[in-house]
């Protein structure tokens, strides 16, 4: 595995650095107070490509790889994790769930929309009682003739409210039955489709999460994607990949909390030297850059995998596991680092300290990925 970092790589990063620097940053504070969704935002970054970066070129997309894709989240989260985590929700699921397992005439109609941003994307598998617990779900889908009625409520969804298109899965067995699930498009306007309850979260609060409510909404079976019962199958597959999404994800947070701890000691200064000469302090940033490092070589294992389409659940699971967990203990040192000034909002690090959290728990909490990694180890 050779995992030396290519010029359209470095190139991509960049671009999204910039990006960052020029567009989000003066307001991400702003953003955070007020919970803001800021929806231009995201038409700007499609037309840079950013919003569409793993679509083929066919489709509208940058046809870029998971290298790219990885780097493109953490320059992003390296300022604000909320801007990072609707990018990667709306990259690698609602567009990734299309991409991957939907017809041509379903790819051509909805992926040039979402990999440009004319489209935001949502995707529903949670619900208010079943989270890990999703073969038990209760929101259901009746096929009626040449069409679907669908019923039930979706939470915790990244886009709820704002999102034009969703991928939803719904029950279309009986509970706990095998392959009971299917997954289908449904596009905002749709009668019976609606956004409910906007949460107010600890952290992540410019990234919208909402419920999507299902009142007998009517679709066609054209919008179903792929086999009757196939749902859960490609949710599944499709996690795979959101979990290189959310490792990188943390990463950037991480390397945003770690770089401003670096700066920050070297400035610093008490008993008339700066605090990075203070072993205390010092171990402390060694620590850091030591879990970034292995969370890195971890993101990137799964990204060559992936990019080889070889088997690559158990490291995708590692990998999000691992840097979600460093992700919060890197940003819970960096505000020790800081200080008094560390718990205040005038300085960088409480807020990738609150952003952390999340990863840790959306796509799979901790807990599964340890279930992921010790059935595949077990096998």
């Amino acid at each position: 595995m050779n995992f030396t970092t290519s010029e359209l790589t470095q190139q991509v990063a960049r671009s999204a650095r910039d990006f960052a620097q020029q567009y989000i940053k003066p307001h991400l504070m702003e953003w955070d107070e007020s919970q803001e969704f800021p929806l231009h935002i995201f038409k700007e970054m499609g037309k840079l490509g950013l919003m569409g970066v793993l679509v083929p070129e066919q489709y509208g997309g940058t046809g870029l790889g998971y290298f790219e894709y990885s780097v493109v989240i953490q320059e992003i989260a390296k300022v604000c994790g909320s801007i990072g985590l609707s990018l990667a929700a709306h990259n690698s699921l609602c567009t990734g769930h299309i991409l991957t397992f939907g017809n041509e005439e379903q790819k051509q109609k909805y992926l040039p929309k979402l990999a440009t941003a004319e489209f935001i994307g949502a995707w529903g598998l949670t619900e208010p009682n079943t989270g890990s617990d999703a073969g038990n779900m209760k929101t259901t889908a009746v096929k009626d003739g040449d069409n679907w009625i669908i019923n039930g409520t979706k939470s915790w969804i990244t886009h709820g409210r704002s999102g034009d298109v969703a991928v939803v899965i719904c029950r279309t067995g009986e509970p706990r039955a095998k392959n009971n699930c299917t997954a289908f498009i449904v596009d905002r306007g749709t009668p019976g489709f609606s956004g409910g309850k906007k949460e107010n979260k600890l952290g992540m609060r410019a990234s919208e999460t909402a419920e999507m409510i299902f009142d007998n909404c009517i679709i066609p079976d054209s919008n179903r994607l792929g086999e009757i019962g196939d749902g859960f199958k490609q949710s599944m597959k499709v996690l795979d990949g959101g979990r290189i999404s959310i490792a990188a994800l943390s990463l950037g947070i991480a390397k945003g909390a770690y770089e401003a701890s670096v700066q920050y000691s070297k400035e610093r200064h008490q008993f008339d030297q700066p605090i990075s000469n203070f072993q205390g302090i010092a171990f402390k940033l060694a620590d850091m850059a030591t879990k970034i490092e292995c969370a890195e070589l971890l993101i990137n294992q799964s990204c060559d995998l992936k990019m080889k389409g070889l088997p690559m659940t158990k490291q995708a699971a590692m990998a999000k596991y691992y840097a979600s967990e460093i992700s919060v203990e890197v940003s819970t040192d960096a505000v020790q680092i800081f200080g008094g000034y560390g718990y205040t909002k005038d300085f960088p690090v409480e807020k990738f300290y609150r952003d952390s959290k999340l990863c840790t728990i959306g796509e799979g909490t901790s807990e599964i990925q340890k279930l992921v990694i010790s059935r595949e180890v077990l096998k």
